[in-house]
């Protein structure tokens, strides 16, 4: 049996007035994803482990069943490992967002969503100004990039910019959690000082601003650590002799590499709400014929959430279900080998706090022959009736590669 992991990144949600009072899976139009509750089994999985933060790759290395409190070194080694850059033994890396500060205030995580063309122009020209032998920046995708520190100190209490939007950027600048950490920390901050000043009156920015768009006038590092040590899951999980990761982030493909995943770059994939779903949906379809296992990772509603827009939302969810989790589904219903599907988030991103929280997410497993339980519906609180329970650590991935 082959496997396939359809990932609705920040899809679940808190219940909105607006909306009776309804979560957004609950209100929004989802015939596939409620078809497949139905016809399935259903529960609820713990995507962040005691003392994390919520973050994406914490959910997401759950969700392959990565012990975290072992294996976990931040999202800075892993979107390295994406961009192409080889850590060395003691380099930390960090991700490194471009950010719109606006005055003292942090108006958005994202430069409003740059295009990696002009955020590429601004990466190269901090790397020519403060890059030196121990500094190196490098480009990922869109606001997404990369900080390289040789001999930093990970022991760092940094904020994630997505958690802090319209809040004063200078108290949540590094600070040093332990002793050892205070010069990295020092370097932290002088550097995203230094970026202020250097890209505020950047031709970019100002044409950008012309343009009545949001400028990329600051860098913020966070999440930094070292080179990970984690095992493909070929070699914990027997039915797995080939597996491939789809998206159009940084962090998955990451994730990707160390997991023993190959990566299938998508023309089209964004990130966000116009992402080329039939690409992304042909393209996994096309790693299922020869592979065990394919991650469908799909960026929209967590970006959707971060922004506060309930429509929105609604819209890429929506379009989860009918560009994504069908097309899959009404392709691979009928084919000899049978496909096992998963549907699920890694975390909440409840678009009235427009960040991430560390709620237990719904989840559904299909496949043919599964004897159904009786949960009706693919919500936050329908899957709570559902035969899995609550589960945590490994516990979702076992149920979900070792049940044939």
């Amino acid at each position: 049996m082959k496997h396939i992991i359809l990932l609705g990144d920040g899809m679940a949600d808190w219940p909105v007035p607006s909306l009776e009072n309804k979560t957004l899976l609950q209100y929004a139009k989802t015939p596939y994803m409620d078809l497949l509750a139905k016809m399935g089994k259903t529960g609820q999985l713990i995507t962040v482990a005691p003392g994390f933060h919520p973050g994406s790759e914490v959910a997401n290395m759950s969700v392959l069943g990565y012990n975290l409190p072992k294996v976990y070194e931040g999202r800075g080694p892993l979107e390295a490992a994406s961009i192409g850059v080889e850590l060395k033994p003691g380099e930390m890396a960090m991700r490194c967002n471009l950010v719109c500060v606006e005055g003292d205030i942090l108006k958005n995580h994202s430069a409003g969503h740059i295009t990696t063309e002009d955020a590429d122009v601004l990466i190269r020209f901090l790397q020519e100004k403060l890059g030196d032998e121990r500094v190196s920046f490098h480009t990922g995708v869109s606001y997404r990039h990369l900080l390289v520190i040789k001999g930093g100190n990970k022991h760092l209490d940094c904020t994630p910019p997505h958690d802090v939007p319209l809040k004063p950027f200078r108290p949540l600048l590094v600070k040093a959690a332990q002793p050892e950490a205070q010069e990295t920390t020092d370097l932290i901050n002088e550097l995203i000082l230094k970026s202020q000043e250097l890209l505020r009156n950047h031709p970019l920015n100002l044409k950008r601003m012309a343009e009545g768009k949001d400028p990329a006038n600051s860098i913020w590092p966070w999440s930094g650590g070292y080179r990970p040590q984690m095992e493909p899951l070929t070699e914990t999980f027997p039915s797995i002799k080939r597996g491939a990761v789809i998206s159009a982030v940084d962090l998955i493909h990451g994730i990707g590499y160390y997991a023993g995943l190959r990566r299938i770059d998508v023309e089209g994939a964004t990130g966000l709400y116009d992402t080329n779903y039939e690409n992304k949906v042909a393209a996994a379809l096309e790693a299922l014929r020869t592979d065990d296992f394919v991650y469908l990772h799909i960026e929209a509603s967590d970006e959707a959430g971060h922004e506060g827009d309930v429509e929105l939302k609604l819209k890429t969810i929506e379009n989860f279900d009918a560009r994504a989790v069908g097309p899959i589904y009404e392709a691979v219903k009928n084919w000899d080998e049978p496909v096992a599907i998963a549907i699920l988030p890694d975390h909440p991103t409840p678009c009235e706090l427009r960040t991430h929280t560390a709620e237990p997410v719904p989840f559904l497993i299909w496949y043919p022959g599964i004897e159904p339980d009786s949960v009706q519906t693919y919500d936050e609180f329908s899957v709570k009736e559902g035969a899995y329970g609550l589960l945590k650590e490994n516990e979702f991935i076992n149920a979900f590669l070792n049940h044939d």
